[in-house]
């Protein structure tokens, strides 16, 4: 470890240096110096607010598919979309590994006052997401790779083609995605999360006004939604590209000059986004599972195999829904943990860290409240039909979701580890819940629990493995935390610094 953080800090030409002033424009690098000297509260607030909402607006085109495909195809729309996500939670796993990565680096560069690395990192990201999204785009096409990806998904004869006419669509524009998503957080450590926020608020509109005229007004269906995503990501990625071309003073600019791959910025790019790689790979795993779980114990259940996947579907969107606003104050914190981090002001790491995890979980209680106040009125907003199919739908939510409260510090305190540049500890953290702990869950609580507990089929044991997993994770993530803090406490005091640097 202390290997891989010389190698990320070796380029600082001094500690705690505030990024260069340019001469032409002294106001330039305010807003990003700042986060190394103003009210953490104050920055945190104001960095949270726009993330919060812009992590939820970027859930929403999800929620948004499922709403429109509901009211026009009911279970059916819900069982094809269900089948389709975890592969399109791959698509979201490649745009953070090179997204993310790229902004984590940028963020320590900055904090070190290394601007050109900063731009640097930002055009090799630009550059690898035009080459993984043409890679991308040509294995959906190619038949093997997207049946078979079909079969391992858990996709119904019934709902076959729809998937995979909406993962095709969706594949075309996986660039739109790349930028408007992943690059969007680099606004952000250029200390505009208004400007952050915008961009994604705009693209979200825009699926919405497609959704409604594709599939609604048109009558097309799935491949109608598919496109409205595609529009609503295309506005987010105009927004975001004109952001570094064309705006005045801003800390980072695209230039083509650093858009040529450096070996040695890829490489810790793809370290640096690894953990949100792994978490996202990780949760398409388990959709993986997951779904052909529902299939087999579905069949065995008076739902059947697709309403199955209609009903674990919709609890599980809403489920990552209520996640989206805790990955906000996460995504929230990366640059304020990454440049005081890389400045060396750990006393200011520490408390952002500490008052994140406390605006964090108080966002976990009030999404709790929620689910638990109105759960009929979330599920009936997706278009299911069948009362019996509501009453076990509106249930499985209810237990899924019992931990959320607590989940935010799990989230938090793994993303801490990527800001740091600790990506190991980081994926390990985030893998988990997703592998260690939730699809062993899913495999054996279906045998166990009819045993133990009669009244509960394999169908019920499926929703019940998430907060035992949940529970686990977090418990882990305790004993990282607590080993984590001592240790900085002995970088503050100075023990530690020729190690870790």
């Amino acid at each position: 470890m202390a290997e891989e953080r010389n190698d990320l800090f070796d380029s600082a030409s001094s500690t705690g240096a505030p990024v260069g002033q340019d001469p032409k424009n002294p106001g330039r690098d305010d807003k990003v110096n700042r986060m190394g000297s103003a009210s953490i509260p104050r920055l945190i607030t104001e960095f949270a607010i726009p993330s919060i909402i812009g992590m939820v607006v970027n859930g929403a085109y999800n929620i948004i598919d499922s709403i429109f495909l509901g009211s026009a195809m009911h279970e059916t729309g819900q069982a094809a979309v269900t089948a389709a996500v975890p592969i399109m939670i791959v698509f979201m796993a490649i745009s953070m590994l090179i997204g993310n990565g790229g902004n984590a680096l940028a963020a320590l560069r900055m904090g070190e006052g290394d601007r050109q690395g900063a731009e640097r990192s930002l055009g090799n990201t630009v550059t690898l997401s035009l080459i993984v999204s043409a890679i991308v785009a040509l294995l959906a096409f190619v038949p093997p790779c997207i049946n078979g990806l079909l079969s391992i998904s858990g996709t119904t004869t019934e709902v076959w083609e729809y998937s995979k006419t909406f993962i095709q669509i969706i594949s075309l524009g996986f660039f739109l995605q790349c930028i408007g998503m992943g690059v969007n957080n680099f606004i952000r450590t250029s200390g505009n999360p208004n400007r952050a926020l915008g961009t994604m608020i705009i693209g979200a509109v825009v699926c919405v006004i497609f959704n409604y005229l594709f599939v609604i007004v048109l009558g097309w269906g799935i491949a109608g939604s598919a496109c409205a995503t595609l529009a609503g990501q295309a506005a987010s990625c105009v927004s975001v590209l004109w952001f570094f071309i064309f705006t005045k003073n801003v800390p980072m600019k695209l230039h083509k000059r650093f858009m040529k791959l450096e070996r040695r910025t890829v490489r810790l790019i793809l370290s640096l986004g690894f953990a949100s790689f792994a978490i996202q790979a990780a949760a398409a795993v388990v959709n993986f599972v997951l779904n052909n779980l529902l299939v087999k114990y579905g069949a065995q259940s008076a739902l059947g195999q697709d309403a199955a996947l209609a009903s674990i579907g919709v609890v599980s969107r809403v489920a990552m829904f209520t996640i989206f606003p805790l990955i906000g104050v996460a995504v929230a914190l990366q640059p304020l943990l990454g440049y005081n981090y890389g400045a060396h002001l750990f006393k200011r790491v520490r408390t952002t860290l500490f008052q994140g995890m406390l605006g964090g979980t108080v966002i976990a209680v009030a999404m709790w409240a929620a689910v638990h106040l109105w759960p009929n009125q979330i599920v009936g907003a997706f278009g299911l039909e069948d009362p019996e199919l509501i009453e076990f739908t509106v249930f499985a939510l209810k237990v899924q979701l019992i931990l959320l409260p607590f989940v935010a510090f799990q989230i938090i305190g793994s993303n801490y580890f990527q800001a740091t540049g600790q990506p190991v500890k980081s994926a390990f953290l985030s893998l988990t819940r997703q592998v260690l702990f939730l699809i062993p869950l899913y495999i054996l609580l279906p045998e166990l629990l009819p045993q133990i507990m009669p009244q509960y089929s394999g169908l019920d044991a499926l929703y019940f493995a998430v907060p035992m997993a949940d529970f686990l994770a977090i418990f882990t993530t305790v004993i990282f935390m607590l080993v984590e803090l001592r240790r900085m406490k002995r970088l503050e005091s100075g023990e530690l610094e020729a190690a870790a640097f």
